[in-house]
């Protein structure tokens, strides 16, 4: 009979755990957190400091009953839930629920190996109360948010709603990169190339281009002009001004954190933030990697750290060295700076077997978790190497009054980049990298072989991606790593935001939700704010201030605001827009109404008559014979789609709205 029981999240880790631990442990899984605040109400009692009413999740009292019923008669019980906040919390109620005895242990480990689990196991510790304030403090602020606000928009605009102490910034967000890209007027602008060669020998031409005219940086931005200085320079001669040559380094990155895993495999794979998040958890918690060997194959993957072990750098030196060369390998290894807030107890992400290959284990893994091990491995290799070396010549060629510069780049060693390089968005600069331009002098004169003029115009900003939504929520400071995704989640299932072909488009309602949230609630949304939250969040789990103080603090001014919008919130909910459609059912006129899905038609004579309907796109419905119109519609996963108004007479759909002459 086993004389210790082991408590983890989720079944995964569990079966993988139990496997390295053998006959004499039983492990168990709690499914998640098995108590929280109740959903039927706020849960916390303001005029008595805050005090959270906890309740056992109605769903996970079988869950309770069977641990209670596992944990007795054993010698020693583990709590080895994740660790992080959320993790520390979950134990933390556990420990609460299987009665505070002194049997109960907390143990932490980063990666689900043999070795950390025994050693875990063998040096227990402690429940991290400061880790557990900051949980509970997080959870009470977004629940005294959620839970204020979204009954306010149901009055104001439609059932169903919900607003976020951070989901509803990153919507303020993207709604404001919205305005931004609708106000953007272009601009024209011309570049003028050159082709040349050289006048002996049989070197291949190269480009170019015009960089300055009077020792001034010029915008050409008429055509008038390009063409005026294309006349003008093609009767100057083209004489090499300067040649420089240098050396340039480019440096290993650092190994995973959460957010740049994101990052980067949005780039390379095309996953999204949910995606690979849900892949990570995968590869953390242990797969069958042949002979029943389950094997947790990365450390943790929600991390803001970029340290790692010694014996993980001593692995990668042995593999680099021996796969290709000592030359490979920095006389020092490469350890990399954190940014302020990162807890370094924490690991980056990395392979908990470091010298398993992706190619190794490919037969056992699905494609996607084999692409994103691959990315994970090849990532913390490279970040054990040394740098890559380009040889790098600048020119500068000139033509009467004109200055042209064109640069070449070749790699002459290549480091870190033989197993890694940056993402996808450094695709021009890689292009830049492997141009080669032919031996040059000063003063040598060169043959001018055409000159190209060539008309742009300034871009609008990007729309957020995955990647750079991410990448901007870590440089504000809004959310922690473990966030982004959810929050990404959460409001595109709102039908506050659309993602088309991998980028965020807001929707209507998005827009008129962030716009009523921006007039009523400033503070709430406001960037600097929300990053100063996330600060005391962490002096919280460092034990520098106190749960209550922070809740204090950001309640006071919160209940003001809330009173006021009360009064004063635009209530979008009783407008409505006459419109030419007649209902269906009883003959009366359609209006258009807001809801929690946005705009819609309803029947003006509600609620004598419920009849309603989407939208119709204008743009008729592509099958023969069919005089359906196409209308927006949502999956129950909250994906976009556009469908027949005829169904189910029509079951046509389609992801994209075709066009129509």
């Amino acid at each position: 009979m086993p004389k210790s029981l082991v408590i983890v999240e989720s079944p995964a880790k569990a079966n993988t755990i139990n496997k390295i631990l053998g006959k004499d442990y039983i492990v168990r899984s709690s499914m998640g957190h098995v108590v929280d605040l109740p959903s039927s109400k706020m849960g916390i009692d303001i005029e008595n400091g805050f005090k959270p009413q906890y309740i056992t999740i109605s769903k996970k009292k079988k869950t309770v009953s069977a641990l209670k019923k596992d944990a007795q008669n054993k010698d020693k019980i583990f709590l080895a839930t994740d660790p992080d906040r959320e993790g520390e919390a979950i134990s933390w109620h556990l420990y609460n629920l299987l009665g505070k005895k002194k049997n109960i242990h907390r143990i932490a480990f980063h990666e689900i190996t043999k070795t950390a689990i025994q050693e875990a196991v063998k040096h227990p510790g402690k429940l991290d109360i400061h880790k557990v304030d900051a949980q509970q403090a997080r959870r009470m602020l977004d629940r005294l948010v959620g839970y204020s606000i979204s009954p306010l928009l149901w009055r104001k605009v439609g059932r169903g709603l919900s607003a976020g102490r951070v989901q509803s910034v990153t919507v303020r967000m993207i709604v404001e990169r919205e305005n931004e890209i609708r106000a953007f007027i272009s601009e024209e602008y011309w570049d003028i190339e050159a082709e040349l060669k050289k006048a002996e020998g049989k070197a291949d031409s190269f480009i170019a281009k015009l960089d300055r005219v009077e020792e001034k940086k010029i915008k050409i931005d008429k055509k008038e002009k390009a063409e005026g200085l294309v006349a003008e320079l093609e009767k100057e001669e083209f004489i090499v001004k300067d040649v420089q040559k240098k050396e340039k380094r480019k440096y290993a990155q650092p190994p995973f954190t959460t957010s740049k895993l994101q990052q980067e495999a949005f780039y390379k794979l095309r996953f999204s933030a949910s995606k690979t998040m849900r892949v990570a958890q995968q590869l953390y918690e242990g797969l069958d990697i042949g002979d029943g060997e389950n094997v947790g194959l990365i450390t943790y993957m929600r991390t803001d750290a970029v340290r790692l072990s010694k014996d993980s750098m001593d692995a990668a030196k042995k593999y680099i060295t021996g796969k290709y060369g000592r030359e490979y390998v920095p006389t020092v290894p490469n350890k990399y700076k954190a940014k302020k807030s990162a807890q370094e107890a924490h690991e980056a992400i990395r392979p908990s077997l470091p010298l398993m290959e992706p190619d190794s284990i490919k037969d056992h893994l699905t494609p996607e978790q084999l692409k994103l091990y691959t990315l994970i491995w090849n990532r913390f290799i490279s970040s054990q190497m040394t740098s890559a070396v380009f040889s790098v010549v600048s020119v500068e060629i000139k033509a009467g009054r004109c200055i042209f510069k064109a640069q070449g780049s070749q790699k002459i060693f290549a480091g870190c980049s033989i197993v890694y390089e940056e993402n996808g968005e450094d695709e021009g600069k890689k292009k830049e990298e492997g141009k080669i331009l032919p031996p040059l002098s000063v003063d040598e004169r060169l043959i001018l072989i055409k000159l190209d003029p060539s008309q742009h115009f300034t871009k609008p900003p990007a729309r957020f991606s995955d990647a750079s939504l991410v990448k901007t929520l870590e440089e504000y400071g809004i959310g922690r790593p473990s966030t982004y995704a959810p929050i990404i989640y959460t409001i595109v299932a709102r039908n506050y935001i659309k993602r088309k072909e991998g980028y965020f488009y807001p929707s209507e309602l998005g827009m008129v939700v962030n716009d009523l949230l921006m007039k009523n609630f400033a503070d709430i949304l406001d960037y600097k704010f929300t990053a100063k939250m996330e600060e005391e969040l962490d002096e919280v789990e460092e034990g520098k201030k106190k749960r209550i103080e922070v809740l204090k603090e950001f309640y006071a001014p919160f209940e003001k605001d809330l009173a006021s919008a009360k009064v004063n919130m635009r209530k979008v909910k009783g407008e409505t827009v006459a419109t030419s459609e007649v209902c269906e059912k009883c003959g009366k006129p359609m209006v258009i109404k807001w809801g929690r899905m946005g705009r819609f038609l309803s029947c003006s004579d509600f609620p004598n008559c419920r009849f309603a309907k989407s939208i119709p796109t204008g743009v008729t419905c592509p099958e023969p014979g069919c005089d359906g119109r196409l209308v927006e519609k949502r999956s129950k996963r909250g994906r976009h789609f556009y469908g027949c108004s005829n169904y189910p007479k029509c079951g046509h759909m389609t992801r994209k709205l075709p066009t129509q002459n």
